[in-house]
């Protein structure tokens, strides 16, 4: 039972199927006679069972002056006829720069998306508006519908736990621990941008990712196309197509262990140049990514040949057009 809070001028919010506004001392006696609900009280960590109205009275009166505070801010969720139907809030931790969620709804209007979005407006007001960086929740193992709901709004599992609730005394209750970030929140909401449409004669755009790998000594590993292939005999940076919905990043991580046998992670490339080429029947676009750390030792799995080479050796290698470009950005780099 945390809290959320709009401006003073703002006494509601409509969100989706809800209406919010700022929890009231007189909200008391409704809020007792919804969360007064064992099948709402168990899955509370704070909430004991029966709920008492002089229990009710006094979170009501302690979240009013908490909102004063700036220490949480609790909120009543409304359904279109204005009746309180729920409540829910952040609660705030200023030493780690967080917030906790918390929300019930009575148990008369579950699954009717009120909670769903509630949730989802208290994200966006609480990494909008308060100093913190992550919203964090915590919710009963077996609270599948809530563990659904977190997941649905882009909270992340961090880990498992136990914790005491007040309402199963004596009892040690298994939960799970969920987290949210200012950043991740807002990535959910990056709208893909709509496909263009490639003029008729258009070749087709074929993406590829490679990597140059630098050794301790900073030279750089090159393979060379074996028989059979394309362009046999010539050499370029490890990597490959992107296969659909693939980052170039995880491309690497994928082609690094199927040509090269390496164990590589995507945080340990980085994105270096690029290479943008016209071929008779296609149009090339690769990424290269320069990359110091990987776990192995490279080995040719593809029936490739392959060299380290100082950088003010490349330009002894045959290589693809598309690749030369590339090579006196590395070298000045290196």
């Amino acid at each position: 039972m945390r809290g959320f809070c709009v401006p003073d001028s703002a006494t509601r919010e409509t969100v989706g199927a809800a209406v919010l506004r700022p929890l009231q001392q007189e909200d008391a006696a409704r809020f007792h006679q919804l969360i007064n609900d064992w099948d709402i009280c168990r899955r509370l960590p704070e909430a004991p069972f029966p709920y008492p109205l002089e229990t009710a009275e006094a979170w009501v009166a302690a979240a009013v002056a908490d909102r004063a505070a700036g220490r949480a801010h609790e909120f009543a969720i409304l359904d279109a006829d204005g009746s309180m139907i729920g409540s829910a809030g952040l609660r705030l931790d200023a030493a780690r720069g967080s917030a906790a969620l918390g929300y019930w709804i009575g148990r008369r209007f579950w699954r009717r998306g009120h909670a769903g979005a509630a949730v989802a407006e208290l994200l966006h007001w609480g990494f909008a508006e308060l100093p913190i960086a992550t919203i964090e929740a915590t919710v009963a193992a077996d609270n599948a519908a809530s563990i659904a709901l977190l997941e649905r709004a882009g909270f992340s599992a961090t880990g498992r736990g136990h914790a005491k609730f007040i309402g199963q005394p004596g009892a040690s209750l298994p939960v799970m621990r969920y987290a949210i970030t200012r950043e991740a929140l807002a990535l959910r909401h990056l709208a893909a941008p709509e496909p263009v449409a490639a003029p008729a004669a258009a070749k087709p755009l074929v993406l590829v990712a490679a990597c140059a790998l630098v050794d301790i000594e900073g030279r750089i590993l090159l393979a060379r196309r074996p028989p059979g292939k394309k362009m046999a005999g010539l050499w370029e940076f490890p990597g490959g197509k992107l296969a659909p919905g693939e980052t170039p990043e995880r491309a690497l991580v994928r082609e690094m262990e199927e040509e090269l046998g390496i164990l590589l992670r995507e945080e340990d490339v980085a994105p270096f140049a690029f290479a943008s080429h016209a071929y008779d029947q296609f149009h090339l676009l690769m990424p290269l990514y320069l990359a110091r750390r990987w776990s192995g030792t490279p080995e040719p799995r593809e029936g490739q040949a392959l060299a380290w080479v100082p950088p003010d050796r490349l330009d002894e290698y045959p290589m693809p057009p598309a690749d030369r470009p590339l090579l006196p950005l590395l070298r000045d780099f290196l």
